[in-house]
């Protein structure tokens, strides 16, 4: 599973000129899932992302957490993190999760991040579709998040 986390002053998802959801200061997280993901990596992966201190304190050190400053999630399903560009030029899908999979898990991590951290507001894509995404990254401030990294099986 891969996070691509923005720290964000605001960021919205729109589908066809509907806004899905829309959020003030916290993460944008681009998700991308693989079919060797499971529901026990979705529950690390949260973990972690909630619990990045990548927020100034008032020191202008980053030391805060998402939830000590009162920030939003945006969740965006995002197959193409899966992208393998070694070969040509035209990226192969080959690791991304088959669709089903992968929006079972995205539903799960929305449910998680809104059960676990009741305080955060949580936002959404939707998965399979054309979504325009606008943002103001805020530093920028971008971290990636790599399960296979993270959390190395075996």
């Amino acid at each position: 599973m891969r996070f691509v986390i923005q720290r964000v002053t605001h960021a919205a998802c729109t589908v066809d000129g509907e806004v899905t959801g829309a959020i003030g200061p916290g993460f944008l997280v681009l998700i991308g899932v693989s079919d060797s993901d499971t529901e026990e990596t979705a529950e690390q992966m949260v973990r972690k992302m909630c619990g990045l201190r990548i927020f100034q304190d008032s020191e202008g050190k980053t030391n805060l957490a998402l939830h000590d400053v009162g920030g939003e999630l945006l969740l965006i399903s995002q197959f193409t993190l899966y992208a393998d560009c070694r070969k040509g030029n035209r990226p192969s899908f080959i690791k991304a999760g088959k669709p089903e999979h992968a929006e079972r898990l995205y539903e799960y991590i929305m449910e998680l991040c809104r059960e676990k951290h009741p305080g955060i507001k949580v936002e959404r894509g939707i998965f399979g579709a054309d979504m325009k995404i606008s943002l103001l990254n805020d530093g920028p401030f971008t971290v990636i998040l790599d399960s296979e990294q993270l959390f190395p099986k075996g």
